[in-house]
């Protein structure tokens, strides 16, 4: 079973960065076949694609709104992947979600598996 989990939320100021980490606590032998996902859903918002990477290649995909400010990256001995947010706005205020799917995150059912989601702020 996959199990996920995110850290690294806070508050930053505009402008600042941080980094999200989401660990895969559950079996290893599947996970080279999983595609993880970032998501974020700010309130009253629907939740929305932010980046994903593959374990076995490392090939990264980003929503537009984030291309060149984020960069997500997967550290396999450690079975955690991250993503790394620079030049943060207001407006991505949200919670932040890693989630994982053998046939990729961003299909019309969306990932199986889902972590608790870690919050990030960022003031004015």
């Amino acid at each position: 079973q996959v199990r996920l989990v995110e850290s690294g939320g806070g508050l930053v100021q505009a402008g600042g960065s941080l980094r999200l980490s989401c660990a895969d606590s559950g079996r290893t032998f599947s996970r080279f076949l999983m595609v993880m996902g970032w998501f974020r859903q700010a309130p009253g918002k629907e939740r929305e694609f932010v980046a994903s990477i593959n374990w076995s290649g490392g090939v990264s995909a980003y929503a537009d709104s984030v291309k060149g400010r984020f960069t997500s990256s997967r550290d396999n001995t450690k079975n955690t992947v991250y993503l790394q947010m620079s030049s943060l706005k207001p407006e991505e205020t949200a919670l932040y979600y890693c989630a994982a799917d053998e046939n990729g995150v961003r299909g019309p059912q969306g990932p199986d598996y889902w972590g608790q989601g870690t919050q990030v702020t960022v003031s004015s």
